[in-house]
């Protein structure tokens, strides 16, 4: 009895464990494997709901440790099976890095929505990808111009205030009178003498000196004159008689 009640114990125990371990239907399941190291495949560029146009670089990484080629390919949206499917430029045979990838040349499909789509195909024929949806070609609409605001002449012409000055304060000097002679107690001003008062203080009369000086040198003047006027005749003279003798 003991032993069946032990075994029945153990038994029941080995089911809870294998139980607990098993994933459970309906509920939560187990937890996926993380992806191998080397194993990649994404687009980092376009991304989702992306507006392009022109030439488009396809940028992402395309690695795998047993990598045989990759492939970038676009389709029209909705897209189908394989064969909606168009390949961008051709089969790229090395792996690729957070690097470009392909270059989608849009000018060459209608404007409209278009999925974008990346397979890493492996040497044992398998696959993996990433697709980049909702890409919007816009070649035949306008690009959009960035508005750039235009300031007017007055708004970039600063607006100075002019901050009144205070009145500049007026500095007045008070200079000490200076004495006078007559100002000063106990002082008497004396006059200078002038020429006439020290030829009277003198006793000595000038007034016959200068009119002797004055009269002798217009006689001089006149000497001077009388023999400047006979030297004209004299000489006036002589051409008339030469004149006369021709």
């Amino acid at each position: 009895m003991k032993q069946s009640w032990a075994f029945l114990m153990a038994t029941t125990l080995l089911a809870a464990v294998v139980l607990w371990s098993w994933p459970q239907r309906g509920g939560q399941t187990a937890l996926a494997a993380p992806p191998a190291q080397g194993n990649l495949a994404v687009i980092t560029s376009p991304a989702d709901a992306a507006v392009v146009r022109g030439r488009v670089a396809v940028l992402g990484s395309a690695i795998h440790p047993q990598f045989q080629f990759y492939k970038v390919e676009f389709s029209h949206e909705p897209t189908g099976g394989d064969e909606t499917w168009a390949i961008v430029g051709a089969i790229a045979q090395k792996p690729v890095m957070n690097d470009q990838l392909a270059v989608w040349d849009t000018t060459q499909v209608p404007d409209g929505s278009y999925s974008v789509r990346l397979r890493v195909v492996r040497l044992d024929g398998n696959y993996d990808e990433d697709v980049a949806r909702q890409i919007v070609v816009a070649n035949a609409q306008p690009e959009l111009p960035t508005e750039t605001p235009t300031l007017s002449a007055e708004q970039l012409t600063p607006t100075v205030t002019p901050t009144p000055l205070p009145p500049t304060p007026t500095i007045v000097i008070e200079q000490p009178l200076r004495p006078t002679e007559q100002s000063i107690p106990g002082v008497t001003r004396t006059p200078l003498p002038t020429p006439a008062d020290e030829d009277s203080a003198s006793g000595i009369d000038t007034a016959p000196f200068r009119n002797s000086c004055l009269y002798g040198a217009a006689a001089i003047l006149g000497i001077f004159l009388l023999l400047g006027f006979l030297a004209v005749v004299r000489n006036l003279i002589y051409a008339l008689l030469g004149w006369r003798d021709r």
